[in-house]
């Protein structure tokens, strides 16, 4: 009874056949061991005919009993008509879309007699396990292999394999039933994944091929060897035989999987050495293949199995040739990995298709969510947010924290310090961006930052062709390999500084039709501006005193016309733009000073001034829950010719700031004023609770500096702010060319930077041409009709 195929468990059952019942050990253990807490909720995995179920559901628990022989299911329903509490799910735990399972897990996981017919083993129990409620326990009831004859080893498992089967876990007792072994497993605690070598050889140097092979759900092929580690297909190459061709062989003696030659390319070369001797490794794609998989080499090889991407990063041991290859191919979904010296190859190589079907659902709730919120009014952006796998471009991440369709990026790159570099970012923020974009069939883009999913959403819409630029080595090499995997062949991926622009061969002429930039910037780069056609788009998260906003922007001529402004928050430029605003830190430490725009403003005196009385004003302004207030924030730092901002890291209570976080300020000689909110209404319900915006202000110049802030805040309440969160007033911007003389711009605010003259006109402020950006000797005037 070692079925593989469902249709021979459908005619077992159908043919009135059962297994060994429910024994009243078994009973006993699992009342001692996993006793129903309140509200206990269970999952029986392969039930079968139910016996197990209806067991569970007597101890208190409710079960949902699952099984993929449909046969099975309508047996138990008639068998245990009367066991009430039991809910019977026709599913493949291995193979379908596990929505139907509860979402918010499980106290009790249960696989009796069936964990030996499980083909990806390691797979399922890490996703069960992560369906475990906290103080769960996942019980796997098995026979074992010295109590099982011979031509029945295929329902049993060995030593060996129940060790593996017991890895990962906090805590794990063994216990038996009547020949049974009950193992009570508790704490998932997958251990990280180490790259190991095999013992050093003879060889004066090492050559050989691996193949990497996935299957319909995009899983990728590895085997446990008798080293204890986790290994590609492949091997040495015979006599003259190329790469390719050790390749396919090696995979058909030990898998048993059979391959076109001409569905073999050799992408990557890699070479490293292995206890001092060179290894020369050929990376080759499988991009199809026919077979059942087996396991021929039972004396290399305990099993096969298919591993998700998301979950190499706790995959345990896996020979280094393997993890480098799988590194090539899924760069980042490894961490920690040896030294390498990689050589992609420019082979030309179909898509490779493959995804499980809860990414299919999860694309769409997604989608959906994205549409409901108004982010992707056209079809043509709501398509691509259906059809494009956004998974397959953050293969490390599960497809459910891929496909969140709130306000979450996934982060696939940090820095030294553990700051976010590289991101895909909210699916809603890119839909917003794409859609202001506007761009018509078959244009040309230019993306500064890349990735791959943004570049192929913005390809799919158009039709036409994507260039994108990014400083950082490896996520171009990431991006091309994720677009050799799953892309349209109509995105490009260059290694630059983005702020230089596309390399000129690959300009068109005229110009771009759009541009998108897809991280912060302090400036907007001249380049940007010269390669974009008259009337195309420019998209970008633009930083505005310190707050930064998603700027859709129409050049017209050398001027560029803001259309539309999206609040937003990106990972930072790493180019020759990028710009590190300065800091003072005041107290210690304890406090800073950010001057976003410009230098640092002189603080002499500041911190004894702070040290001493406090002088407050109540703006009379408010605001209730979940109110928009960042169009204060940039109302603020584009007016406001003193304007910097607070912030608090262990504030000792000299002001109100929230540990961590800022607040706008403005700074005069030896004084300060900042902006806060303290609550004035508490109630239950949110809608009750209300908050005023307050002034605290320090040194001789505070009051004269408190009022200038009050009168911003209530100028903001009166020409800007709306009831609705969505209806806020936009300033008129325009951008204008560094250099260009005062009497050429229009009447505004200036934000002077780098490269460019940004020219704010906020309602109420008709007229009025900026102070100085710092004080110089004297606290500035408020300007405005507040």
């Amino acid at each position: 009874m070692t079925y593989t195929a469902r249709d021979e468990w459908e005619k077992h059952f159908s043919d009135g056949r059962n297994f060994r019942q429910v024994g009243d050990r078994e009973r006993e253990i699992l009342a001692e061991y996993a006793p129903a807490p309140g509200g206990g909720r269970a999952l029986d995995v392969g039930c079968g005919t139910g016996g197990l179920a209806a067991c569970l559901a007597s101890l208190g628990y409710t079960v949902d009993a699952v099984d993929f022989a449909g046969s099975a299911l309508a047996r138990a329903r008639e068998e245990h008509a009367d066991v009430e509490g039991v809910r019977w799910l026709h599913l493949d735990i291995e193979r379908d879309d596990p929505a139907p399972l509860h979402e918010e897990g499980y106290d009790l996981i249960t696989l009796r007699l069936m964990y030996a017919f499980v083909q990806d083993r390691v797979r399922v129990l890490h996703g069960l396990g992560k369906r475990l409620r906290a103080g769960g326990a996942l019980v796997v009831i098995t026979p074992v292999a010295q109590n099982t004859p011979e031509e029945r080893r295929g329902i049993a498992l060995d030593e060996d394999e129940i060790n593996v089967l017991a890895a990962g876990w906090e805590a794990v007792e063994r216990l038996d039933a009547d020949g049974l072994a009950v193992l009570v497993l508790r704490g998932p605690c997958h251990t990280g994944t180490r790259a190991v070598e095999k013992r050093p050889t003879t060889a004066h140097a090492l050559t050989g091929a691996l193949a990497v092979v996935t299957d319909d759900s995009g899983r990728v092929l590895l085997g446990r060897s008798r080293r204890g580690m986790l290994e590609l297909p492949g091997g040495r190459t015979s006599g003259r035989e190329d790469f390719a061709a050790a390749a396919v062989r090696e995979l058909a003696e030990e898998t048993g999987l059979a391959v076109d030659p001409a569905d073999a390319y050799v992408v990557t070369m890699l070479v490293d050495d292995s206890h001092g001797i060179p290894r020369l490794t050929a990376v080759v794609r499988i991009t199809a293949w026919t077979g059942p998989l087996t396991n021929p080499e039972t004396d290399k090889f305990d099993r096969w199995e298919f591993f998700d991407l998301y979950a190499l990063a706790c995959a345990g041991d896996v020979f280094v040739p393997a993890a480098l290859a799988i590194d090539s191919v899924w760069p980042g979904v490894i961490p920690a990995l040896p030294p390498v010296v990689s050589y992609p190859l420019a082979a030309a190589r179909p898509p490779v298709p493959g995804e499980p079907a809860e990414a299919v659902r999860l694309r769409r709730a997604m989608a959906r969510t994205v549409i409901e919120g108004g982010w992707a009014p056209s079809g043509a952006v709501r398509s691509a947010l259906e059809t494009v796998p956004r998974h397959r471009y953050a293969p490390e991440a599960s497809p459910a924290d891929a496909y969140d369709g709130g306000d979450r990026a996934v982060i696939t790159r940090r820095d030294e310090n553990g700051r976010a570099i590289s991101s895909v970012s909210a699916a809603w923020l890119q839909a917003d961006m794409i859609e202001q974009l506007r761009p018509a069939p078959g244009a040309i883009v230019f993306e500064a930052g890349s990735g791959g999913y943004n570049a192929e959403l913005i390809a799919h819409v158009t039709q036409g062709r994507v260039v994108s630029v990014d400083i950082d080595p490896w996520v171009v090499r990431r991006t091309r390999a994720f677009l050799a995997e799953a892309g349209s062949g109509r995105v490009t991926a260059v290694e630059g500084d983005a702020a230089l622009g596309a390399p000129a061969g690959l300009v068109p002429r005229g110009g771009f039709d759009g541009t998108v930039i897809t991280y912060n910037c302090w400036d907007i780069s001249p380049a940007w501006v010269e390669q974009l056609a008259e009337g195309g788009r420019l998209v970008m998260p633009l930083e505005m005193g310190g707050y930064t906003r998603s700027v859709t922007f129409e050049r017209r001529g050398d001027v560029l016309h803001a259309r539309h402004f999206t609040y937003c928050g990106f990972v930072r430029d790493q180019g020759q733009q990028a710009r590190t605003a300065p800091a003072v830190p005041l107290l210690d430490g304890r406090l800073s000073l950010r001057f976003d725009e410009g230098a640092a403003a002189g603080t002499h005196g500041l911190e004894e001034a702070l040290r001493g009385p406090r002088h407050e004003i109540a703006t009379r302004i408010t605001m209730g829950a979940n109110a928009y207030f960042g169009s204060l924030q940039l109302y603020a730092a584009t007016t406001l010719p003193a304007f910097c901002r607070l912030h608090a890291h262990q504030d000792p209570g000299i002001t109100v700031i929230p540990n961590g976080r800022d607040a706008p300020a403005v700074i005069g000689d030896a004084s300060l004023a900042y902006l806060a909110h303290v609550q004035v209404r508490p109630g239950d319900d949110a809608h009750d609770r209300a908050w005023e915006w307050v002034v605290h202000a320090f040194g001789e110049q505070g009051p004269q500096l408190a009022e200038q802030l009050a009168a911003t805040v209530r100028a903001w309440d009166r020409h800007i702010r709306a009831d609705d969160n969505n209806e806020h007033a936009d300033p008129v911007l325009t951008v204008h060319p560094a250099g260009t003389p005062d009497h050429r711009l229009p009447l505004g605010d200036v934000l002077d930077k780098a490269s460019s003259r940004l020219v704010f006109r906020w309602p109420g402020r008709d007229g009025h041409l900026p102070a100085p950006t710092r004080p110089t000797g004297t606290a500035a005037t408020a300007t405005g009709t507040a």
